[in-house]
């Protein structure tokens, strides 16, 4: 019954993200016309970069979208164990693109320290501040989401990012207005590209590991055998394999050796509430083998 609740649960919540996620990406569509129109306007080629990196955004935001609702899917003959994990896969693609979002804009604040071009600076910081606006509403919306879902935490950091780059548009704009220092936008993008970098390769190894089919965070492998292996009646638990269905479901195979006295049925429930209550463990397979 309570495992039923808690998948309710997090249905419901997952609409709730994919309405807000809608809300997001018409945002971010609306917000690169607008920059791309500041852009060409201001002969700002940072701003029409911006314009662009604000498009990847929306493709994340629409790429996270459509896994949540992939993920509400059904277990079928061909997925038994259900969808959930395209949220973690648009989670991949997502820190992915952060990533490489991160290494270019490096390379193009190296090429611009080279060569400083001129910049129209209040046009650049009018479109930065809508931008700015843009980019918090919609982290706001997938915020509280992100908690619980690798998937929308790949989107609110991509949001993340482009709130922190339209601030140092506006910080760089107003000092070239004020000094004229060209050099200030360069150096800008590469303080960006850092932050970008650091989140996106800081969130990469939780996706590989669950991808990878990893044992779930706290769950010692040792320390569960033991466990199992002190329940009277058991002989000894080997072949243990504990991975994570998807992000909040852990699920474990294993053998487990009784003598032939002893009542199966009575051992398999007792194996299996504490697999559920002291390690996390809703989904458990257990192969009975008698003592020989």
């Amino acid at each position: 019954m309570g495992i039923h609740h808690h998948h309710h649960h997090h249905h419901e919540t997952s609409e709730m993200s994919e309405k807000k996620l809608r809300w997001a990406v018409m945002a971010n569509v609306l917000l690169t016309v607008g920059q791309i129109v500041g852009g060409v306007v201001s002969g700002s080629l940072s701003l029409v970069a911006d314009a662009i990196h604000n498009l990847s955004d929306a493709a994340s935001l629409y790429i996270a979208m459509f896994a949540e609702r992939i993920g509400r899917k059904p277990a079928d003959q061909q997925k038994t164990f259900g969808y959930k994990r395209a949220g973690t896969i648009a989670a991949l693609i997502n820190l992915t693109t952060l990533i490489l979002i991160g290494v270019f804009l490096c390379y193009e604040a190296v090429l611009r320290f080279i060569n400083p071009s001129p910049i129209a600076g209040w046009i650049v910081i009018w479109v930065a501040g809508l931008a700015l606006a843009v980019d918090l509403f919609t982290a706001y919306l997938t915020y509280r989401s992100s908690k619980d879902s690798m998937n929308i935490r790949a989107a609110f950091l991509h949001n993340l990012a482009d709130a922190a780059a339209s601030v140092g548009v506006i910080i760089s704009g107003t000092l070239i207005l004020l000094y004229g220092w060209l050099w200030v936008d360069p150096l800008m993008t590469i303080i960006i590209a850092a932050y970008i970098l650091w989140h996106g390769v800081s969130e990469m190894p939780n996706v590989i590991h669950l991808l990878m089919e990893g044992a779930p965070e706290g769950v010692k492998i040792d320390a569960l055998v033991e466990r199992l292996e002190k329940v009277s009646g058991v002989g000894r638990v080997y072949h243990v394999h504990v991975w994570k269905i998807e992000e909040h479901r852990n699920a474990l195979e294993a053998h487990v050796v009784i003598s032939r006295d002893q009542d199966m049925e009575a051992i398999k429930f007792e194996l299996k509430k504490i697999l559920d209550e002291d390690f996390g463990i809703c989904h458990s397979t257990l192969e009975f083998e008698w003592q020989s």
